[in-house]
């Protein structure tokens, strides 16, 4: 067999291995799983890439290529074992951001490492939406980590004339990478590359609030593309379908979570533009009274109920009290209640951020619903126990037209016979709006760290 036939066949592999994490990942029984398939493929085709002529046989690039990767897993594995799960939103944008900037670079750099007049045009184009789609994925998800590391307003950012700054960046930058094509002129590629740059950032300064999670899966596709069209640019099948399979899986991701929130993508991406969007801040307890309880009144209701729904949020990854509600649940199912997880698509920060949480936990997979299933259950649950959420089930999506979230579906917590809000504070959720859900006279708050606030429940059902 002929190294370059050995050579496609341990690529197949390791793609098979990339093609299993994808339909591991689609499920969060499988998850663990489809992630060690994925870390196994991509072992595998960087050891054979290592033993390639090409790469050994050249002893200068093999030295940068180690020190590179030294570099990278001494930033990285830190980063990866000791990032909170309350931080893995911002830890996604900003591997994501990486990538594709070390696709836009590789990319630029194959144009400038040949006499530009020698390359093909098809291939100038190859390599110009390399640079161009990276260079967007790396900027916005610079942003993005931004906003979710709160460094800046998470909320929507506009300012006057945004749309014909926008439209005039986006013009000048298709004239420039015609340009580019008819002269393969290198500084003109550096003036496309930093514009794209400039493009990322304010592509992503409008979204914000509950559209963070599909801008996160937007970003990733955007970084797929963007390294398959490096593959094209380096004749590297291997590279160009693990792009594809990360742009295509991103895609159709950010679709469906497009379909969840009840609205299309235009219509998530750029909503904000054109107006200065502002959000209202937290409401005056002593202008709309709310009705408070004790941890051993709420665990009473909890304890003599016959179907308890928990809905997660965001709250419930900073207090990092994953495993208190999972004793609560516990404890209220030795005592007979039927207890169930109401799961948004896009709670938290992230495709998929409650479901990690749940999971680490060990929630038993059978308790966790989505979002159509715990809506039909909803009307026959007694209490619906809201920890840490606030933008996924407020009414407004429902009544309030102009809202930020309005057309999103949200829980239907406000049709259990009793609510229960876990909360800090009155303050409103990522989204930046009120929430009438918090004085409707069905609902009790319960002020306090959630996790907190969850031990104290679990201490009050087991003496109730």
């Amino acid at each position: 067999m002929s190294r370059a036939t050995a050579t496609d066949l341990v690529y197949l592999i390791a793609i098979v291995g990339f093609i299993l994490a994808l339909k591991g990942l689609s499920s969060p029984r499988h998850a663990r799983r489809g992630n060690l398939a994925g870390a196994a493929g991509m072992l595998i085709a960087v050891a054979w890439t290592f033993s390639l002529p090409q790469v050994y046989g050249q002893t200068r690039n093999l030295v940068l290529i180690v020190v590179a990767v030294v570099i990278g897993a001494a930033i990285g594995v830190p980063a990866a074992r000791m990032v909170k799960m309350t931080a893995m939103p911002q830890m996604v944008a900003i591997f994501n951001g990486v990538g594709g900037g070390a696709a836009a670079l590789v990319s630029f750099t194959e144009f400038i490492a040949t006499p530009g007049k020698s390359l093909a045009i098809y291939k100038i184009c190859e390599i110009l939406f390399g640079v161009l789609v990276g260079s967007i994925s790396f900027a916005g998800s610079g942003v993005a980590f931004a906003k979710l590391q709160e460094l800046m307003t998470g909320r929507p950012i506009t300012y006057p004339a945004q749309q014909p700054i926008n439209a005039a960046l986006g013009l000048t930058i298709v004239v420039l990478l015609i340009l580019t094509v008819i002269t393969a002129n290198t500084a003109v590629l550096v003036v496309v590359l930093f514009l794209s740059l400039g493009l990322g950032a304010i592509f992503v300064l409008p979204i914000g609030g509950a559209d963070t999670p599909v801008l996160i899966s937007l970003l990733n596709a955007f970084t797929g593309l963007a390294v398959a069209a490096s593959g094209f640019t380096l004749n590297s099948t291997l590279l160009i379908v693990a792009g594809t399979l990360v742009g295509a899986s991103g895609t159709l991701l950010t679709r469906m979570m497009s379909n969840a929130m009840g609205r299309s993508l235009p219509n998530i991406l750029f909503s904000a533009f054109g107006s200065v969007v502002t959000a209202t801040g937290g409401t005056d307890e002593e202008s709309r009274p709310v009705r408070s309880g004790t941890a051993e009144d709420i665990a009473v209701l909890l304890a003599y109920a016959h179907k308890v729904a928990i809905v997660p949020g965001y709250g419930l990854a900073v207090a990092q009290a994953q495993h208190t509600a999972r004793e609560l649940a516990d404890a209220l199912a030795a005592r007979g209640v039927e207890v169930y997880y109401a799961i948004h698509p896009v709670a938290g920060r992230m495709p998929g951020h409650m479901n990690v949480l749940l999971a680490e936990a060990n929630v038993p997979y059978e308790q966790l619903e989505e979002m159509d299933d715990a809506n039909a259950d909803m009307q026959t649950t007694d209490v619906a126990l809201v920890v840490g959420a606030n933008d996924t089930v407020n009414p407004a999506a429902k009544n309030t037209p102009g809202s930020p979230i309005y057309g999103m579906p949200i829980i239907n917590a406000d049709q259990a016979t009793n609510i229960i809000f876990l909360k800090r504070s009155m303050r409103p959720g990522f989204a930046g709006i009120d929430n009438d859900l918090l004085y409707d006279p069905k609902t009790t708050m319960l002020f306090g760290d959630a996790k907190d606030s969850l031990s104290k429940l679990v201490a009050a059902v087991k003496a109730a």
